[in-house]
């Protein structure tokens, strides 16, 4: 019988993927290999990174430790790449503040990762020539910024809607060359934050109230999401946002 057609593999594809050391960017990286791409994971935390390269399935992966809001690692990293057929922006921090206590350094902590540092590995990427003709750059953004906040969010939801902003402007920039850009706006995710006790069990039992469909994403879910972004599938997308959010911001 004949190889049945699969417009959502990514056989044959190298993909970077940062902050693959947790949460959202290690089930990326793991979704992406089960699909067949050969992986490039980056992140801060060394042992951590170590977790996901020895969970991702298949052969010829690359793992990278790297702090991509430090200039010279951002520099070794591009040096290190071969030609790209897909990039993941994934990594971000969060840091809960109320607007009258926000300081100058929160702002750059947050804005070093959640925009400067993905903004510059986007340019970088294309001065040194290191994405293919037709390549696919997705960015992790978040509903938050973008169609809703929080209370003590407004940092986060700054950096998250410059993401988005980026994003529309890089999609026309890089339209000619073929090469798309789009991103994923997740919802609450269960990541690392329900077990690192920065949030309450009442808490999350308050919040959880408010979607839907009557609970928090999963990383995987994330995932899925951004594999159709780096597929063939989404040829003819780009400058795009997906909502992932249980239906969140319907209400």
């Amino acid at each position: 019988m004949p190889e049945l057609s699969n417009p959502f593999s990514l056989s044959g594809k190298t993909i970077l993927v940062t902050g693959a050391s947790s949460g959202i960017g290690k089930a990326i990286a793991i979704e992406c290999a089960k699909m067949g791409g050969e992986l490039i994971i980056t992140g801060r935390n060394k042992e951590r990174l170590q977790e996901t390269f020895l969970a991702l399935q298949g052969t010829h992966h690359t793992q990278i430790t790297a702090d991509l809001s430090n200039e010279a690692d951002l520099e070794a990293l591009i040096d290190a790449l071969p030609p790209l057929d897909g990039c993941v922006n994934n990594a971000g921090i969060n840091r809960p503040l109320l607007t009258q206590f926000v300081e100058k350094k929160d702002v750059l902590d947050v804005f070093d990762i959640n925009a400067f540092a993905p903004f510059l590995l986007a340019q970088k990427l294309v001065q040194h020539k290191k994405l293919k003709k037709k390549a696919s750059i997705v960015f992790t953004s978040s509903i938050s910024g973008v169609f809703c906040s929080s209370v003590g969010g407004s940092l986060y939801s700054a950096s998250k809607g410059a993401v988005n902003g980026y994003v529309k402007g890089l999609s026309l920039d890089l339209a000619n060359r073929g090469i798309r850009v789009n991103c994923v706006n997740p919802g609450v995710i269960q990541t690392n934050l329900f077990s690192e006790g920065t949030i309450t069990q009442e808490q999350l039992d308050e919040e959880i109230k408010r979607y839907p469909l009557k609970r928090f994403g999963k990383p995987e879910e994330v995932a899925y999401a951004v594999i159709y972004l780096l597929s063939d599938a989404t040829e003819w997308m780009t400058g795009s946002n997906l909502v992932i959010d249980g239906g969140f911001t319907l209400l």
